[in-house]
């Protein structure tokens, strides 16, 4: 499972560091925030002890009204073993109870200058990505006319080849050889190559190239929402292929499924034009258009008036 560490959220966000610094290395394993405004009212029945707590204007100033009796209780129960870090906004003070108890259970307190919705939103997409659900597979992603089309297949296929002619086409390139797919939302798959290998591409008899070098800023993407994928495979004369386009196979990764189109290689075919127009006609597909569907009614009206 992806974990976050608090010393990343400090970096990210330019935080503070007021107290607690020997916590830094605790774990954040949830992308949801929590502003604690019931608990410092006193209701810990349904208290979100691992989330990352976001005290603001309105729950310091709810806390600063309370007896003195009851300010240290609020904030032991606030600080568990379980809560990564505190994070106070608007450059607010600090009460002297949360810094004593948080020290106390080792949980960094933080501050930044940001307005806490404001905050809350940001730290909620960062800890969304870098949690979303992960998986890395063999293949080139490639971004053709804005649609994130997935190239697999076997090993020396010709996927790379491929993602090379495209980007001489004028396509941007993704992700050679592995490619880091994360879902992001319900159904959206984004894709990546990793750190190693970003902006590389491997030509066998050539050797690794850098397209950003070799083509410009304008032939790569760091990463790209994935619509299709295509499986390259070496023509086999004893299956019988799609030819109209009327069948739809899908493929999942994850929890999202996408379509996938199967796409047979053998010497004399140009792969890049053949990709290029497949995406072409998925996006068109997605306007509503459907030339194999169209084609098979016109198909049937004509036998119809023959019969």
């Amino acid at each position: 499972m992806a974990t976050v560490i608090v010393q990343e959220i400090i970096d990210q966000f330019d935080l503070e560091m007021i107290s607690g610094d020997s916590g830094i290395d605790r774990e954040i394993v949830t992308s949801d925030i929590s502003r604690p405004g019931l608990e410092m009212a006193g209701f810990f029945t349904y208290y979100p002890a691992e989330r990352v707590q976001l005290l603001g204007k309105t729950e310091l100033s709810f806390f600063n009204s309370l007896p003195d009796s009851e300010r240290n209780a609020r904030m032991d129960r606030l600080c568990t073993l379980e809560t990564p870090c505190i994070i106070i906004t608007r450059n607010l003070d600090i009460p002297e109870e949360l810094i004593s108890a948080a020290n106390e259970a080792g949980i960094p307190v933080l501050r930044s200058k940001s307005k806490t919705t404001h905050l809350s939103s940001r730290v909620t997409n960062y800890l969304e990505a870098r949690l979303a659900p992960m998986t890395s597979v063999h293949g080139v992603l490639v971004d053709i006319y804005g649609i994130g089309v997935l190239l697999t297949g076997a090993s020396g296929v010709g996927k790379s080849e491929t993602a090379l002619e495209l980007v001489k086409r004028g396509h941007r390139l993704v992700a050679d050889d592995s490619v880091e797919i994360r879902q992001t939302g319900d159904n959206d798959l984004v894709g990546n190559a990793p750190d190693l290998i970003r902006h590389l591409l491997e030509i066998r008899g050539l050797g690794i190239i850098n397209v950003m070098t070799l083509f410009g800023a304008g032939a790569i993407r760091n990463y790209k929402k994935i619509s299709i994928t295509m499986e390259l495979e070496l023509w086999n004369e004893q299956k019988m292929y799609d030819r109209l386009g009327l069948e739809e196979d899908k493929i999942d990764f994850i929890d999202t499924t996408l379509p996938r189109l199967t796409i047979p290689v053998r010497p004399g075919r140009n792969l890049s034009v053949i990709v290029e127009v497949a995406a072409m006609n998925f996006r068109l597909k997605r306007m509503g258009i459907n030339t194999a569907k169209q084609f098979n009614e016109r198909l049937n009206d004509a036998i119809k008036n023959h019969e």
